[in-house]
């Protein structure tokens, strides 16, 4: 038996199923936008042109840069899509002053259409935005029945992590053990 589920394809029979998530490549702090320069005054930078969408739906990273005195202590805002094509906004932790460092999401993004950055503390800082770890499910689910998790068809020795979430699609997520290198994630899992 196979069913489609928010883009995902799953195979097995009723109970156990197969979520094929692609092939994603390792994340990159600028796999959604290269680093833009900030602005110092007036409202939040808004960008809705030169965004890269992410080949799988996973969750997005911000990272401060450039002047370091220049980065201000301000959240990125980042809306989209998941994979069931239902518009999410996340706002993403806010960047340590003073500081060049990277900000992780934990929603899981099949498209981006806009980001938004807060005026920083002067023009040498930049933001980048990118893609992290965590693969979205495409499904929901109330509690974590992954059976397995399989990185270019060799089984995780190690349990991936399991976000869960009835409500939202886009908060049921996976990080595998192993780092994903641009080849097939598969993930058993009953439902």
């Amino acid at each position: 038996m196979s069913v489609i589920s928010g883009g995902n394809i799953i195979e097995g029979a009723a109970g156990a199923v197969s979520l094929k998530l692609g092939s994603p490549a390792v994340g990159s702090t600028t796999a959604i936008h290269a680093a833009l320069a900030a602005v110092a005054t007036g409202g939040p930078q808004v960008v809705t042109t030169g965004i890269t969408q992410p080949a799988v739906p996973r969750n997005v990273t911000a990272t401060a840069g450039g002047t370091a005195g220049d980065v201000k202590a301000v959240a990125v805002t980042v809306t989209g899509r998941d994979s069931d094509g239902r518009r999410i906004t996340e706002t993403l932790p806010v960047f340590t002053v003073d500081t060049a460092g990277t900000v992780v999401g934990s929603k899981a993004f099949a498209s981006i259409e806009s980001y938004s950055v807060p005026a920083m503390d002067g023009t040498g800082a930049t933001v980048a935005i990118g893609t992290g770890a965590k693969l979205g499910l495409g499904v929901r689910l109330g509690h974590n029945s992954v059976i397995a998790a399989f990185l270019a068809g060799a089984r995780e020795g190690t349990a991936p992590t399991v976000a869960v979430d009835l409500a939202a699609v886009e908060a049921n997520t996976i990080t595998l053990n192993s780092a994903l290198n641009g080849t097939a994630v598969i993930v058993d899992l009953i439902r």
